[in-house]
């Protein structure tokens, strides 16, 4: 990818290791890696692990709680890799501005664990948050491929009925195996998340390769037929994300389906830049945007 298309302040998520995802010795790397990360400094915010509904999980707790709302979260890492420790900042910062409880799933993953696994996994914690909420609003969220699990949670639990999402919000998520499946987007070296390593991710997560006729209901939140009646939803995404084309494709079909949605493509900025490069200023202004926007759903704007 040409560097003049990044924004300046992200260019050193250019030229990043190539990591061959169908090695499981790489793929063990990834999920190790995450693990001992060191955690960032965070005030106003105790984080701590545990089990919810059966799940391990992540809980980021607020010094001050302004509020019995809570969030459910989930990580990325193409459905192979990652862990959520690596969400720390990110979601230490979300506890403790909005002053809720934040409980990060740390499902299994494919391909040792593929389709329904990761989503059973956030199905449980779900329920086990709801039922802590005691009422209280809980909204749904995740990055990479963790949005697009989060997103196949709205579905899954409008189609079962019960309590819903307050909201979902989801950073660049992960969407649609049929972006994978174009085999013309290998030749562009995206910054990141290059579709070679998509195609791994959802071969592991389907079971079979991406793009076919069928799939699994709520495997492919994007294959869904209908998405009348889903929650309001906050789409993040970079104009030079492999996703870009996907997620506002998403947005788009929620508001046709009568569902508030809000999308802010940033211009300049690659898969995961509010994370990767937490200080450059695009990504600072991006964190608050997905805050404020929940804030606002959750009644603490």
């Amino acid at each position: 990818m040409d560097a003049e298309r990044i924004d300046p302040t992200l260019r050193s998520l250019l030229g990043g290791p190539r990591l061959d995802l169908s090695r499981r010795a790489v793929r063990i790397a990834g999920r190790i890696g995450p693990r001992l990360m060191r955690a960032p400094r965070v005030t106003g915010v105790r984080i701590r692990g545990g089990r919810l509904g059966g799940v391990r999980v992540r809980r980021y707790e607020p010094a001050t709680r302004r509020s019995e709302a809570r969030l459910l979260w989930a990580h990325g890492g193409g459905m192979v890799i990652g862990a959520p420790r690596m969400d720390d900042l990110l979601l230490g910062e979300l506890a403790a501005e909005l002053g809720i409880r934040v409980v990060s799933v740390d499902y299994r993953l494919a391909p040792e664990h593929p389709f329904p696994a990761p989503l059973d996994d956030l199905a449980a914690a779900w329920t086990g948050l709801v039922a802590e909420a005691a009422g209280a609003p809980v909204a749904i969220g995740g990055q990479s491929a963790g949005g697009g699990l989060a997103a196949a949670l709205a579905q899954r639990v409008l189609a079962e009925g019960g309590p819903q999402p307050a909201a979902q919000l989801l950073l660049c998520p992960m969407l649609d195996d049929r972006t994978a499946a174009d085999r013309s987007l290998d030749a562009v070296d995206h910054a990141v998340w290059r579709n070679s390593s998509n195609l791994l991710g959802w071969r592991a997560l389907l079971g079979h390769e991406p793009g076919a006729e069928r799939t699994a209901p709520f495997a492919v939140p994007a294959r869904a037929d209908d998405l009348a009646g889903l929650p309001p939803t906050w789409i993040g995404v970079g104009d030079v994300d492999l996703f870009h084309d996907e997620d506002v494709a998403y947005a788009e079909r929620l508001r046709a389906a009568g569902v508030e949605a809000e999308l802010v493509v940033v211009p300049g900025a690659p898969h995961g830049f509010e994370t990767l490069v937490a200080d450059a200023p695009l990504a600072v202004a991006q964190r608050a945007a997905a805050r404020a926007w929940l804030a606002a759903r959750l009644g603490l704007a």
